[in-house]
């Protein structure tokens, strides 16, 4: 099988300032890995990097094969800001994407309704985003980027503004979601528990060490998005043991990639 993304000898630097060095990872069709690590270690560095917005000072960022020269409709990127057409109603910043790639009114109509039944928005297709609690703003970036049907979702902390419950609720709606389009998900974070309940993989990056990483399999029952996976035993064992990484006074060395 072909990784969908993989970075061989990824490097950035800004002047003096060397962001990451040497990155290297494969990530497989329909894997969620979630990125953790703290301020400056590179992870928005690292997806923006994936989604085109930024070249690398080395090395090649591949998707699907294919070297990242640039954006494309087989990434598509949730922000933490929503950054939704406030002028817009839900339908049509769902439909946003298809009115540009010239789909035709009944098609981007089809499709927004198929997203808002999937994230569940139905009934607020008129609505505008200033009519909407934080937690649904987000479900409507969510579905405006599933309506163009990309390979890869990249999402910035996407949840990190709304509240606990609201957090946990979108938790299980993206792996739900995940789980019917198999769709792969990279995820930035910064909390633990996030990283662990929502991963296959986790990647713990190293501030320290640009483009250093400790890799960590999550294996927990199926389906994922069961909120009793927050209790299950090898959550709290894979809790325990990120954190104590993450303590740890060692210092975390480039990973070998596995397959």
């Amino acid at each position: 099988m072909r990784p969908i993304l993989q970075f061989d000898n990824v490097s950035l630097s800004f002047g003096a300032l060397q962001v990451l060095r040497s990155l290297n990872f494969r990530i497989w069709p329909g894997e969620f890995v979630s990125v953790l690590g703290p301020s400056g270690c590179g992870k928005t560095s690292m997806l923006n990097i994936i989604a085109g917005f930024q070249k690398p000072t080395s090395g090649v960022a591949l998707v699907d094969g294919r070297e990242i020269v640039g954006p494309g409709p087989d990434r598509g990127v949730v922000f933490q800001s929503y950054a939704l057409f406030d002028w817009m109603t839900v339908e049509q910043n769902i439909a946003f994407s298809l009115r540009c790639a010239g789909k035709s009114r009944g098609e981007q109509r089809r499709v927004a309704e198929r997203m808002m039944e999937l994230v569940g928005l139905q009934g607020f297709s008129k609505s505008y985003p200033y009519q909407l609690s934080g937690g649904m703003r987000q479900r409507c970036g969510l579905a405006r980027v599933l309506a163009a049907n990309p390979k890869v979702m990249l999402m910035d902390e996407p949840f990190a503004a709304v509240d606990v419950q609201t957090r946990e609720s979108l938790q299980e709606e993206i792996l739900r979601i995940q789980a019917e389009t198999q769709c792969t998900i990279v995820f930035i974070t910064h909390s633990i528990d996030e990283a662990v309940f929502l991963g296959n993989r986790i990647f713990l990056m190293d501030r320290e060490e640009p483009g250093g990483y400790a890799q960590f399999e999550i294996s927990l029952p199926e389906p994922r998005y069961q909120g009793e996976n927050r209790l299950h035993e090898d959550f709290v064992r894979m809790r325990q043991e990120v954190y104590r990484r993450m303590r740890s006074a060692r210092k975390i060395h480039p990973a070998m990639e596995t397959s």
